[in-house]
């Protein structure tokens, strides 16, 4: 059943959250942040990691495949091998940049492995489920689109409790697979800093260095058609998407 909407035109589903949860939903998804140097050395409790572990888990799945894995580091050895990777692979990154665009490169604070309390790999195992995955046999990739999602919630989830995130993505994942002993068949999505932060920054490091700006919402919806801009029984929400875009 729906039921309309207190000063506003349409109807909302009657499963719609109360404000506070709403509000606190849309909080965690705007001020989540990559963070890079805000972190600090005070380790995360058991409780709340676990908690955000939960809320990971707890992703949606092609097929309920959950293909996720967490590995979780706090060795400063280990990690002092990964801040070496991550050394490597940036150095040969910033080459593919010139001019002005590599002395901004270069100003960048691209990672935090060694400074966040904890590190954590997330992979993902394309043969979880077996070989026949409901839903997976057209689009092999829907696990590490899944993984992906588990991702997500961590980050939203860190975010609610106050702990920063930050992805590390500058990394040679085949020489990371060999440092932290993952078998072949498995799949590195992602390598994550974790732990307490001095503050969430206003807006994310690369829109605040200028290196690019976040897109109008209004660049990035089509109606009906890939490209088309203008569609009639599309014609309020293109109106409320254009009039709210900064």
């Amino acid at each position: 059943m729906l039921r309309p909407r207190i000063g506003e035109a349409g109807w909302a589903s009657e499963h719609r959250s109360p404000d506070v949860e709403r509000a606190g939903l849309y909080r965690a998804i705007f001020e989540r942040r990559d963070i890079r140097s805000q972190f600090l050395p005070t380790p995360i409790a058991p409780s709340v990691l676990r908690q955000i572990l939960h809320a990971a888990h707890h992703a949606g799945s092609v097929g309920f495949m959950q293909p996720w894995n967490f590995l979780l580091i706090h060795s400063s050895e280990t990690k002092q091998a990964g801040k070496q990777l991550f050394e490597a692979a940036n150095a040969a990154a910033a080459v593919v940049y010139e001019g002005l665009p590599r002395t901004t490169y270069g100003r960048l604070k691209l990672e935090a492995i060694l400074e966040a309390p904890i590190n954590l790999c997330v992979t993902c195992d394309p043969a979880r489920g077996g070989p026949h995955v409901l839903g997976r046999h057209t689009v092999k990739e829907t696990d590490i689109y899944s993984t992906c999602c588990a991702i997500q919630n961590l980050w939203l989830a860190a975010r609610a409790e106050g702990e920063g995130i930050g992805w590390v993505s500058i990394l040679e994942y085949a020489a990371l697979k060999h440092l932290l002993e993952i078998p072949d068949n498995i799949i590195v999505v992602a390598y994550l800093s974790l732990g307490h932060v001095s503050s969430f920054p206003p807006r994310p490091d690369l829109e605040r260095a200028r290196w690019r700006q976040r897109l109008p919402l209004d660049e990035v919806v089509c109606y009906e058609r890939w490209g088309l801009r203008e569609a009639p029984q599309w014609t309020e929400l293109r109106d409320l998407i254009r009039r709210q875009t900064p």
